[in-house]
């Protein structure tokens, strides 16, 4: 039995959480660019349970953006979807398992942009939201009347300049706004590339004071472990366990965090937030945003390659090992907290450190280190360089556990290019693949003669990082240094020493 609207009244599980059916008549107030899990299992978890909570009363258009899959599954289960929740909180199993409602349903850019163009047009929209990777909020030069633009923010563009039409510019048409993308002042930024498309493609100066006076685009930061669906083993017991189908299934940790920085104004319309504690809007999110970067996303990043290195396919599988689990407390402990370029007492960084450990050791969470690995140049630099630059502007020391963070990441990135045109390299005599918008400069780079010319190769690109990092003292050398005995005893040596 497929999970679908229809086949709800057969589901008997005890402690399941499931829609009613009055939440199926409630009118589209969201419009959701990205169909990936961490946008299913948190934004859209939130307005599911204020939904079935009575609160906010909206649910969510999906656009899936790329021509990649399909959009088949979430038809076929009426955007239906079950999230499983798993942790451990106090010492004590935490569960939780709901059938997601929030979805109403999937549009794809490609096949019918004028679908979305009328939800564009239709008054019942208040809230646009977006994950579309790091890499995603780019301004691209493009004319936004084509069907549909290449970019997301050429997308977004199109959507609210249609409704500037549809509306005349009215003050009550305008959207609050809200990128979840793991970018510095995200909400900021896409609002600067979508007047500077305004400005490329001539767009009346009406519509600008439209954008301005009458839109809010909210910096947020989103915080949740959610790897994707359950393990082949898991899968079968679950769906033998409650009787029925569900192939967008997603696993996720307990905790949760969305921090939006927004007025009033934005509160009240946002108004899911008040069925959920862990919704925090406010004036300022630096704070959240500055730990949950540095701390929980930092350590990934510099322990991302270490781990895979290492042979350990999961987060919690590393976290089992006494040497890796030393080098990545150590990193935090007495690397990253003392780096964060904003000023936060010691003891909540100390505290957030702590948790963000305790969440990797989750057994219920199997989060793989090649999904944490997607686009790994980008957030070296977004994660990762600014808590290096910070040390040294502080220390003026080598950090020694980034400097063997990055050492094995130019380690990962040893690729070459193949036959298909993507890039892979070889582990423990296997093939893997990277999928990295600069993978074809690493490959170039490990070309060169020897470590030495490979690693100031890429440590020097200054297109790359926005910074020379040879320019630091001693560090071209530390990671040099860890990379020759990588590539001679590898990785286990040195964080088991």
């Amino acid at each position: 039995m497929i999970l679908s609207k229809y086949n709800l009244k057969n589901i008997q599980v005890p402690g399941l959480q499931m829609p009613g059916p009055e939440i199926f008549n409630l009118p589209e107030k969201v419009l959701q660019f990205g169909t990936g899990v961490l946008l299913r299992g948190l934004p859209d978890y939130y307005i599911d349970k204020a939904n079935r909570n009575g609160v906010f009363n909206g649910r969510i258009v999906v656009v899936k953006s790329t021509s990649k899959g399909s959009t088949d599954d979430f038809g076929k289960q009426d955007g239906l979807y079950t999230i499983y929740a798993r942790g451990v909180e106090n010492l004590q199993e935490v569960n939780e398992e709901v059938i997601c409602s929030a979805i109403s349903r999937v549009i794809s850019a490609t096949e019918d942009w004028t679908s979305i163009l009328e939800v564009a047009r239709s008054p019942e929209l208040k809230v646009i939201i977006s994950n579309t990777t790091e890499v995603g909020i780019q301004f691209v030069k493009e004319d936004v009347r084509k069907q549909p633009p290449e970019s997301y923010p050429g997308k977004l563009l199109a959507v609210l300049y249609e409704r500037f039409k549809a509306f005349n510019g009215s003050p009550s048409s305008g959207l609050v706004i809200i990128p979840t993308e793991l970018i510095v002042d995200n909400g900021l930024k896409l609002e600067s590339i979508i007047f500077e498309l305004s400005h490329l493609n001539n767009l009346e100066h009406e519509f600008m004071d439209w954008l301005e006076d009458h839109n809010s685009f909210c910096n947020s930061l989103v915080d949740r472990i959610v790897p994707g669906q359950p393990d082949k083993s898991s899968l079968e017991q679950l769906e033998n366990d409650r009787g029925y189908t569900d192939n967008l299934h997603i696993m996720a940790e307990t905790y949760s965090l969305w921090a939006i920085e927004g007025d009033e104004k934005v509160k009240n319309i946002l108004s899911f937030s008040k069925a959920n504690k862990e919704v925090v809007i406010t004036p300022d999110i630096k704070l959240f945003r500055e730990l949950k970067l540095r701390l929980l996303n930092g350590s990934h990043t510099l322990s991302c390659a270490v781990a895979i290195l290492s042979g350990f396919k999961t987060v919690q599988q590393a976290m089992n090992n006494e040497g890796f689990s030393r080098f990545i407390s150590e990193l935090a402990h007495n690397e990253i907290i003392y780096s964060i370029p904003y000023q936060i007492e010691h003891y909540i960084a100390s505290e957030f450190a702590g948790s963000v450990l305790d969440r990797f050791r989750n057994p219920y969470i199997k989060h793989e280190w090649f999904s944490i690995a997607v686009n790994y140049s980008a957030k070296i630099k977004m994660r990762v360089l600014p808590l290096l630059l910070n040390h040294y502007k502080t220390h003026g020391t080598v950090p020694p556990n980034m400097a063997l963070g990055l050492a094995a990441f130019i380690r990962f990135m040893d690729v070459t290019q193949r036959d298909d045109g993507t890039f892979g390299g070889m582990l423990h005599a296997l093939p893997y693949t990277v999928d990295d918008s600069e993978a074809a400069f690493f490959a170039k780079a490990w070309e060169l003669p020897d470590i030495d010319a490979t690693v100031e190769n890429i440590l020097g690109n200054k297109e790359l990082w926005d910074a020379d990092l040879n320019a630091l003292p001693g560090f071209k050398d530390a990671v040099t240094g860890d990379l020759k005995k990588i590539m001679s005893g590898g990785i286990n040596n040195l964080i088991s020493a």
